[in-house]
Protein backbone atom coordinates (compact mmCIF):
# COMPACT_ATOMS: atom_id res chain seq x y z
CA UNK A 1 0.00 0.00 0.00
CA UNK A 2 0.92 3.97 -0.77
CA UNK A 3 0.68 6.34 1.46
CA UNK A 4 0.97 10.01 2.15
CA UNK A 5 1.51 11.63 5.14
CA UNK A 6 1.40 15.26 4.72
CA UNK A 7 1.09 17.77 7.44
CA UNK A 8 1.11 21.53 8.43
CA UNK A 9 0.99 23.46 11.08
CA UNK A 10 2.02 27.23 10.49
CA UNK A 11 2.16 28.38 14.05
CA UNK A 12 4.80 26.40 16.88
CA UNK A 13 4.59 24.32 18.84
CA UNK A 14 7.03 22.41 20.93
CA UNK A 15 6.41 19.27 19.88
CA UNK A 16 3.81 18.14 17.40
CA UNK A 17 2.28 14.82 15.55
CA UNK A 18 1.00 14.96 12.20
CA UNK A 19 -2.06 12.91 11.83
CA UNK A 20 -3.42 10.90 8.62
CA UNK A 21 -5.21 8.34 7.25
CA UNK A 22 -4.95 6.26 4.10
CA UNK A 23 -3.32 9.16 1.80
CA UNK A 24 -5.49 11.97 3.01
CA UNK A 25 -4.01 15.35 3.33
CA UNK A 26 -4.99 17.23 7.18
CA UNK A 27 -5.18 20.52 7.88
CA UNK A 28 -4.48 21.71 11.04
CA UNK A 29 -6.30 24.78 12.42
CA UNK A 30 -5.05 24.93 15.32
CA UNK A 31 -3.15 23.91 18.64
CA UNK A 32 -3.27 24.97 22.36
CA UNK A 33 -1.90 23.03 24.46
CA UNK A 34 -0.42 23.37 28.23
CA UNK A 35 2.87 23.06 29.29
CA UNK A 36 3.73 21.55 32.93
CA UNK A 37 7.36 21.44 33.60
CA UNK A 38 9.57 19.85 36.31
CA UNK A 39 12.92 20.49 36.99
CA UNK A 40 14.60 17.39 39.47
CA UNK A 41 17.74 17.72 42.09
CA UNK A 42 19.70 15.60 39.21
CA UNK A 43 19.71 18.08 36.76
CA UNK A 44 16.94 16.23 34.76
CA UNK A 45 14.21 18.80 33.14
CA UNK A 46 10.57 17.13 32.45
CA UNK A 47 8.03 18.79 30.40
CA UNK A 48 4.25 17.22 29.73
CA UNK A 49 1.51 18.78 27.72
CA UNK A 50 -1.61 17.85 27.16
CA UNK A 51 -3.06 19.52 23.81
CA UNK A 52 -5.59 20.17 21.27
CA UNK A 53 -5.08 19.99 17.78
CA UNK A 54 -8.27 21.42 15.38
CA UNK A 55 -7.71 20.26 11.81
CA UNK A 56 -9.70 19.46 8.77
CA UNK A 57 -9.52 16.27 6.36
CA UNK A 58 -9.16 16.12 2.26
CA UNK A 59 -8.02 13.02 0.72
CA UNK A 60 -9.08 9.54 -0.16
CA UNK A 61 -10.48 7.03 2.21
CA UNK A 62 -10.71 3.20 1.29
CA UNK A 63 -10.75 -0.33 2.23
CA UNK A 64 -10.19 -3.13 0.06
CA UNK A 65 -9.45 -1.26 -2.73
CA UNK A 66 -12.73 0.64 -2.70
CA UNK A 67 -11.65 4.25 -2.25
CA UNK A 68 -13.83 7.60 -1.92
CA UNK A 69 -13.24 11.30 -1.67
CA UNK A 70 -13.05 13.21 1.48
CA UNK A 71 -13.34 16.86 1.84
CA UNK A 72 -14.17 17.52 5.38
CA UNK A 73 -13.81 20.90 7.69
CA UNK A 74 -12.55 21.02 11.18
CA UNK A 75 -16.59 21.44 11.87
CA UNK A 76 -17.21 18.57 10.08
CA UNK A 77 -14.93 16.09 12.01
CA UNK A 78 -15.77 17.73 15.35
CA UNK A 79 -19.76 16.60 14.67
CA UNK A 80 -18.43 13.20 14.77
CA UNK A 81 -15.71 12.65 17.00
CA UNK A 82 -16.43 10.33 19.66
CA UNK A 83 -12.96 10.56 21.01
CA UNK A 84 -9.74 12.26 20.86
CA UNK A 85 -6.38 12.11 23.43
CA UNK A 86 -3.52 13.85 22.40
CA UNK A 87 -0.03 14.73 24.88
CA UNK A 88 3.99 15.58 24.51
CA UNK A 89 6.27 14.68 26.46
CA UNK A 90 10.09 16.03 26.87
CA UNK A 91 13.17 15.01 28.85
CA UNK A 92 16.27 16.59 28.64
CA UNK A 93 19.63 16.73 30.92
CA UNK A 94 21.85 18.85 29.86
CA UNK A 95 22.02 19.29 25.81
CA UNK A 96 20.66 15.83 25.60
CA UNK A 97 16.92 15.28 25.44
CA UNK A 98 14.01 12.39 24.96
CA UNK A 99 10.94 13.60 23.35
CA UNK A 100 7.42 11.71 22.65
CA UNK A 101 4.16 12.81 21.20
CA UNK A 102 1.06 10.46 21.15
CA UNK A 103 -2.19 11.01 19.72
CA UNK A 104 -5.33 9.05 18.85
CA UNK A 105 -8.74 9.92 17.49
CA UNK A 106 -11.60 8.36 17.17
CA UNK A 107 -14.62 9.10 14.98
CA UNK A 108 -17.93 7.48 13.95
CA UNK A 109 -21.14 8.52 11.36
CA UNK A 110 -24.17 7.52 10.02
CA UNK A 111 -25.67 8.13 6.39
CA UNK A 112 -28.95 7.24 4.80
CA UNK A 113 -29.19 5.62 1.54
CA UNK A 114 -31.24 6.55 -1.59
CA UNK A 115 -32.96 3.87 -1.62
CA UNK A 116 -33.11 1.43 1.13
CA UNK A 117 -33.05 -1.45 -0.96
CA UNK A 118 -29.81 -2.86 -0.30
CA UNK A 119 -29.52 -1.01 3.38
CA UNK A 120 -31.31 1.51 4.75
CA UNK A 121 -28.12 3.33 6.45
CA UNK A 122 -24.47 3.17 6.51
CA UNK A 123 -22.50 3.40 9.70
CA UNK A 124 -18.71 4.03 9.35
CA UNK A 125 -16.19 3.81 12.43
CA UNK A 126 -12.80 5.43 11.72
CA UNK A 127 -9.72 5.31 14.10
CA UNK A 128 -6.12 6.77 14.20
CA UNK A 129 -3.19 6.30 16.35
CA UNK A 130 -0.27 8.10 16.07
CA UNK A 131 3.08 7.67 18.33
CA UNK A 132 6.44 9.25 17.79
CA UNK A 133 9.70 8.46 20.24
CA UNK A 134 13.00 9.87 19.92
CA UNK A 135 16.13 11.66 21.02
CA UNK A 136 17.41 15.17 20.55
CA UNK A 137 20.68 17.14 21.19
CA UNK A 138 20.94 21.06 21.68
CA UNK A 139 23.44 22.15 18.32
CA UNK A 140 22.94 25.48 19.98
CA UNK A 141 22.01 26.29 23.37
CA UNK A 142 22.04 29.27 25.64
CA UNK A 143 20.30 30.93 28.88
CA UNK A 144 16.87 31.99 26.34
CA UNK A 145 16.87 29.10 24.19
CA UNK A 146 17.79 26.32 22.26
CA UNK A 147 17.97 24.63 18.89
CA UNK A 148 18.06 20.58 19.02
CA UNK A 149 18.43 18.13 16.24
CA UNK A 150 16.00 15.16 16.38
CA UNK A 151 15.52 11.74 14.96
CA UNK A 152 12.77 9.06 15.79
CA UNK A 153 10.27 6.79 14.75
CA UNK A 154 6.95 7.14 14.25
CA UNK A 155 4.13 4.72 14.62
CA UNK A 156 0.45 4.64 12.51
CA UNK A 157 -2.04 2.80 13.09
CA UNK A 158 -5.31 3.41 10.90
CA UNK A 159 -8.42 1.23 10.71
CA UNK A 160 -11.83 2.00 9.25
CA UNK A 161 -15.05 -0.54 9.64
CA UNK A 162 -18.20 -0.10 7.57
CA UNK A 163 -21.27 -1.74 8.41
CA UNK A 164 -25.23 -1.86 6.93
CA UNK A 165 -28.43 -1.28 9.05
CA UNK A 166 -31.24 -2.61 7.25
CA UNK A 167 -32.30 -3.64 3.75
CA UNK A 168 -30.62 -7.08 2.43
CA UNK A 169 -27.41 -6.62 3.85
CA UNK A 170 -28.21 -5.78 7.45
CA UNK A 171 -25.53 -6.39 10.09
CA UNK A 172 -23.07 -7.06 7.33
CA UNK A 173 -19.80 -5.38 7.67
CA UNK A 174 -16.25 -5.12 6.29
CA UNK A 175 -13.38 -3.51 7.84
CA UNK A 176 -9.66 -2.83 6.81
CA UNK A 177 -6.56 -1.48 8.86
CA UNK A 178 -2.99 -1.10 8.54
CA UNK A 179 -0.02 -0.05 10.74
CA UNK A 180 3.19 0.82 9.94
CA UNK A 181 6.25 2.89 11.06
CA UNK A 182 8.30 6.32 9.58
CA UNK A 183 11.90 7.08 10.68
CA UNK A 184 11.99 11.12 10.61
CA UNK A 185 14.83 13.79 11.27
CA UNK A 186 14.72 17.26 11.31
CA UNK A 187 14.63 20.13 14.31
CA UNK A 188 12.90 22.63 17.07
CA UNK A 189 13.77 24.35 19.71
CA UNK A 190 12.46 27.30 22.21
CA UNK A 191 13.13 30.85 22.61
CA UNK A 192 12.24 33.11 25.32
CA UNK A 193 11.76 36.94 23.83
CA UNK A 194 11.07 38.51 27.51
CA UNK A 195 11.08 36.40 30.85
CA UNK A 196 7.80 35.31 30.33
CA UNK A 197 6.72 35.51 26.81
CA UNK A 198 8.84 32.67 23.77
CA UNK A 199 8.67 30.98 21.22
CA UNK A 200 8.79 27.14 19.90
CA UNK A 201 9.15 25.55 16.37
CA UNK A 202 9.48 22.19 15.00
CA UNK A 203 10.02 20.70 11.48
CA UNK A 204 10.36 16.68 10.83
CA UNK A 205 10.66 14.50 7.66
CA UNK A 206 10.65 11.61 6.95
CA UNK A 207 9.48 8.22 5.78
CA UNK A 208 9.34 4.13 5.31
CA UNK A 209 5.95 2.80 5.58
CA UNK A 210 4.56 6.28 3.93
CA UNK A 211 6.06 7.72 1.00
CA UNK A 212 6.84 10.67 3.20
CA UNK A 213 5.84 11.69 6.28
CA UNK A 214 6.17 15.50 7.89
CA UNK A 215 5.25 18.10 9.80
CA UNK A 216 6.24 21.85 10.89
CA UNK A 217 5.02 23.76 13.77
CA UNK A 218 4.86 26.89 15.47
CA UNK A 219 3.63 28.78 18.74
CA UNK A 220 4.15 31.45 20.85
CA UNK A 221 3.45 30.87 24.52
CA UNK A 222 3.40 32.17 28.15
CA UNK A 223 5.36 31.43 31.20
CA UNK A 224 3.85 31.98 34.12
CA UNK A 225 5.86 30.41 36.53
CA UNK A 226 8.89 27.61 36.51
CA UNK A 227 6.00 25.18 36.69
CA UNK A 228 3.07 25.82 33.94
CA UNK A 229 3.09 27.69 30.85
CA UNK A 230 0.68 27.41 28.11
CA UNK A 231 1.32 28.40 24.10
CA UNK A 232 -0.62 29.11 21.17
CA UNK A 233 -0.49 28.27 17.60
Amino acid sequence: MTRLIISTVLCIEFSLAAHGAMAADITPVAVSPEVQQIETESGWTFTFAPYFWAAGLSGDLGTRGRRVHVDASFSDIWEHLDFAAMAIGEARYGRFSVVGDVLYTKLSGNQATPTGFFANSIDADASTFAGFAGVGYAVLEDSAGHLDVVGGLRVWSADTEISARGGILDGRSISDGDTWVDALGGVKGSYFLTPNFFVTGSGMVGGGGADIDWDVAATVGYKFNDTFSAVLG
